[in-house]
Order: C-alpha cells, then sequence, then structure tokens
C-alpha cells in the first residue's frame, strides 16, 4: 500500500524503452500522492469509493458532451478511444478468463464469432454466445433457459435482418454497463451512485423537452463535415420522426460515453486482484503479461493508423474502425452467456 502512495517498491525500475517513458509519470503521481495523502488516501485504499467516484465523474461528463457536442462525441470517441476500448474487451472477457487457450470454446464459441465479424450480424454473434453456453459446466436448468432464451434471441435476429443489428448498436452499450454491474460480488452500495446518474441522464435524454436539451448549448449547429445530425440519425434512428431520432441519436451518445467509461476505467478497476491502483510501469508489465509485447505492438499500430486515417478522412476512418470492431459487441454477449452459467466469470473480490 505504501508504494502506492508514493514510495517506489524495489521491482519498479524500468526495464525497457516504455517502462523509463513512464517511470517520470510515477514520479511525478508519487509526489501527489505524497503531499495530498490525507485527501486521497480514502480513495487510494478503497476500491468501491474510488470506482463510485471514476464512475460518476465520467458519466457526468459524458452527459455534458452529449448536450454540448453530441455529434464531435460520436465522431472522436471511437476515433481516440475505439482501440483501447476493444483490446480491454478482449483482455477481460477472453484473455484473463482463460478462453483464448481452449480449444472446444474457439470451435463453438470462436467461429460462429468470426463470421459474424465479416457478415456483420448480431444473429451469428448470439449462435456464439449459445455454442459458449453449451459447453460450459454449470445448472442444468441455466443451460436450458439461457439457450431457449439465446436460440429465440437469434432466431429472431435473423428473421430482423438489419433492424435486429440497429437494435443490438443500441443495447450493446446498456449490455456493458450491465457486466459491470455483475462483475463481482459487492457488500456496499458505492456503485448504486453512478448506476443511479447512468440511468437518470438516459432518462432525462428520453423525456425532458428537446429544447430543453440542445437550444441552450446549440451542439445543434456543432458537427463535423459528414458527420452531422442527418448522417447520424440515418444510421441510428433510420425511418424515426425527427424528435425521436434525434432523441435516439443523444442517448446513443452518451451511452457509447458511459460503455468505453466501463472498459477503460471501471472494469480495469474491478478486475485487478489487489484493492488499490497500479503504477503506470505495473500497468504497462500487466499488459505485457496478458498480451505479450508483440501483440501490444499490433494495438498501438492499428490505434495510430485510425488516428492518422481520421486526419485525412474522420468520417471514413470512424466508418472503417466500426466495420474492424464489430466482433466486440458479440464477444460481450458471449460473455454474458458465460456470467448467466456463473462459469468464466471475473475473479471476484469482496
Amino acid at each position: 500500500m505504501s508504494a502506492e502512495l508514493g514510495q517506489t517498491p524495489t521491482d519498479e525500475h524500468p526495464k525497457d524503452p516504455v517502462e523509463l517513458a513512464l517511470a517520470p509519470l510515477d514520479w511525478v503521481r508519487g509526489g501527489l500522492l505524497r503531499r495530498f495523502r490525507r485527501v486521497v488516501r480514502p480513495f487510494v485504499v478503497d476500491r468501491d469509493l474510488r470506482v463510485a467516484l471514476f464512475g460518476s465523474v465520467l458519466v457526468s461528463l459524458g452527459l455534458i458532451s452529449t448536450l454540448f457536442a453530441p455529434f464531435w462525441l460520436l465522431a472522436l470517441g471511437p476515433i481516440l478511444l475505439g482501440v483501447p476500448h476493444v483490446m480491454a474487451d478482449i483482455r477481460y472477457l477472453v484473455v484473463q478468463p482463460g478462453f483464448h487457450r481452449q480449444r472446444l470454446m474457439w470451435v463453438c464459441a470462436g467461429i460462429p464469432l468470426a463470421v459474424a465479424a465479416i457478415d456483420g450480424g448480431v444473429g451469428l454473434g448470439l449462435v456464439g454466445a449459445l455454442g459458449a453456453l453449451c459447453i460450459v459446466p454449470g445448472p442444468a436448468w441455466r443451460r436450458l433457459v439461457g439457450a431457449t432464451v439465446l436460440g429465440a434471441l437469434a432466431a429472431a435476429a435473423f428473421r430482423a435482418g438489419w433492424i435486429a443489428d440497429l437494435v443490438f448498436a443500441h443495447a450493446h452499450n446498456f449490455i456493458a454497463v450491465a457486466l459491470w454491474w455483475a462483475w463481482r460480488p459487492r457488500t456496499g452500495k458505492m456503485h448504486f451512485i453512478p448506476l443511479t446518474l447512468f440511468v437518470l441522464a438516459s432518462v432525462v435524454l428520453l423525456v425532458v423537452p428537446i429544447a430543453s436539451l440542445t437550444g441552450v448549448s446549440g451542439s445543434m449547429f456543432l458537427a463535423p463535415a459528414g458527420l452531422d445530425l442527418g448522417y447520424f440519425a440515418s444510421t441510428l434512428a433510420p425511418g424515426a420522426r425527427p424528435e425521436l431520432a434525434l432523441r435516439l441519436v443523444l442517448l446513443f451518445a452518451f451511452a457509447q460515453s458511459v460503455h468505453y467509461t466501463i472498459w477503460l476505467r471501471l472494469v480495469p478497476e474491478e478486475a485487478r486482484p489487489q484493492r488499490t491502483p497500479r503504477t503506470f510501469v505495473r500497468t504497462y508489465r500487466a499488459l505485457v503479461e496478458d498480451f505479450g509485447r508483440p501483440m501490444l505492438v499490433i494495438f498501438a499500430v492499428v490505434a495510430t493508423a485510425v488516428a492518422i486515417w481520421a486526419t485525412v478522412d474522420l468520417a471514413q476512418a470512424r466508418s472503417g474502425y466500426l466495420r474492424m470492431a464489430i466482433f466486440h459487441g458479440h464477444i460481450e454477449l458471449v460473455a454474458a452467456a458465460l456470467l448467466w452459467m456463473r462459469v468464466g466469470a471475473p475473479e471476484r473480490a469482496a
């Protein structure tokens, strides 16, 4: 614990160029922690308090950004945070539980997900979740109920076609919130603070008069070229009445920002074995342990390529990223199915 409050542990000496670059940040961080020890100590030692703080602040910032610059939020979010959040998805839902080492999981869930990544349909994603559900141990009644629900949803998705994919595009942001909520058993109630803020903000976006939501900020006039309300309404709410379309676009922008918060800030806090935060160097070492340096380089190259592409054509870069990353939502479906079976759920700490 003392190391997390500013004292550098003996094993923290940098060992490669990335660690050398991160070491000064840890030095600054340690100094700030020591200087403001009394204020920050409760948040350092209490994971639930820290998660509640991060979650509440980031949910609030997501709502503010949605009200004042929704189209920029929708445009830049995937460019800046998309690849890191996909990496987090894979890390916490596949690598850490060890599913990538299970051949049967690759066959029953991996093949449908691979085809879904090419086809893009949520129906195959649900088939992958059903395959995972069928091969893991667990209560028979849970398997029967889960298989019935997933089978019915998959059949409906194949029948509905693109409408099912559109519904899932909206729903997968909320699935991430549900996965975070169920990540581990909790003895306290601090997690209800950001969760309540998320629900209240979503209700506000759905019921408060549109003029009140957008009139003051003038947000409807702030949009990147080619990524204005007309574009997002046609992709996120095709055929809907103008007011409903705007509400759905705003809700998606907000929920997507929370989706990124879940995978980049809250789940990493929940999944960490120890209650206290890691230093930057230790965070990097943990990433290397999970992925290996070559895979981290690949993620870095892809993230950089998407960012460079965005400087040339923001709209095309965003679309390209979304096509590339469509599989990650299907991974979350598999995770939800496994969580239902209580198998492969993340390591839980009270």
